[in-house]
C-alpha cells in the first residue's frame, strides 16, 4: 500500500541504515540473467559498507554462473526453491560458493534469494575454503550467552579460512541482546520473521519482516524481540582478517 504523505520507516546514515520494504525498486542484478532484485547495501552507500547484500526474485530463465573477479558469495533461500548444479536448494537452504568458482546456480519461478558478497582476503599459509552446502535446520544452534531464549545458529564453519559469517538468530518474545554491543565487525542484516525493536548508535527503530539493516564498525547496537512470535534475523559479519588491512581499501573506491 502507497503511503498518501510519502513516509517510510527507512533511514540512512554514516554509520547505520534502516532499508524498509516500502522502498524497494528492483531492476536487473549484475552477474544474474533472467532475475531482478533489490540490492539492499552496498559500497555507494553513506558510510561506505565493505560488502554488499542484495535480494534476488527467481523467474523461469534465473541464473547465475558466479559472482565478480575475487568475490565470495552466500546465498539463502529465503522462499520457494533453487538449484546449484542440480542440487535442489529448498526454503532455509544456504550455500556459501567461493571467490571465482564457476557453477549453475538457478532460482526457481516465485523464489526469493538472500544474497551476501564480499572480495575475499586470503589468509598467508592458509588455503581457501571449499563450497559449503546446507541448511539452516542442520546447523549448530545455541544459546547465546547461555540464554536459551535467544538462539544462535551458525551457518559457516568457525574456521580462520573463512573471512565471513551468517548466522541465524531466533528470539522468545521478550528476549534481547544482553548489552548493548560495540565491536569491530560490521553487519548486514535481514528481519526473517517476528518484529522487535533494534537501538542502532541513538536511534531506536521499529523492525519488522523483511526490512534489511547495515551497521558499520562500531555502531552501538542491541535488539529486543516484541509482539506475540519469535523474531529472527539473518546476519553477516566480517571475521578472522587483521583491521589494519581494511585500512588500505578507505578511500581507494574499492569493496574490500
Amino acid at each position: 500500500m502507497s503511503s498518501p504523505f510519502g513516509s517510510t520507516r527507512t533511514l540512512i546514515k554514516s554509520t547505520h541504515a534502516l532499508i524498509a520494504p516500502d522502498g524497494h525498486v528492483f531492476s536487473p542484478l549484475a552477474n544474474w540473467q533472467g532475475a531482478e532484485g533489490v540490492v539492499l547495501i552496498s559500497p555507494a552507500m553513506q558510510g561506505g559498507p565493505r560488502f554488499v547484500q542484495y535480494l534476488v526474485h527467481g523467474g523461469r530463465e534465473a541464473r547465475s554462473t558466479g559472482a565478480s573477479a575475487g568475490v565470495q558469495r552466500l546465498v539463502y533461500v529465503l522462499e520457494g526453491k533453487a538449484r546449484l548444479d542440480g542440487q535442489p536448494l529448498a526454503a532455509d537452504g544456504f550455500a556459501w560458493l567461493p571467490a571465482d568458482e564457476s557453477y549453475d546456480l538457478r532460482a526457481d519461478e516465485g523464489a526469493r534469494l538472500l544474497v551476501f558478497e564480499k572480495r575475499y582476503e586470503p589468509l598467508a599459509g592458509v588455503t581457501a575454503p571449499a563450497r559449503v552446502v546446507g541448511t539452516l535446520a542442520d546447523a549448530p544452534c545455541d544459546p547465546f550467552l547461555g540464554d536459551a531464549d535467544a538462539m544462535l545458529a551458525t551457518l559457516l564453519p568457525v574456521d580462520p579460512a573463512f573471512d565471513m559469517a551468517v548466522n541465524v538468530f531466533t528470539y522468545q518474545p521478550g528476549a534481547t541482546l544482553p548489552f548493548v554491543e560495540t565491536h569491530v565487525m560490521e553487519h548486514g542484516l535481514y528481519m526473517k520473521a517476528g518484529q522487535g525493536v533494534y537501538r542502532l548508535a541513538d536511534d531506536w527503530m521499529p523492525v519488522a519482516e523483511g526490512d534489511s539493516i547495515w551497521m558499520a564498525s562500531y555502531c552501538p547496537q542491541w535488539f529486543v524481540a516484541m509482539g506475540k512470535t519469535p523474531a529472527a534475523y539473518i546476519y553477516y559479519k566480517d571475521i578472522h582478517r587483521d583491521p589494519l588491512g581494511a585500512c588500505q581499501h578507505v578511500g581507494s573506491g574499492e569493496p574490500s
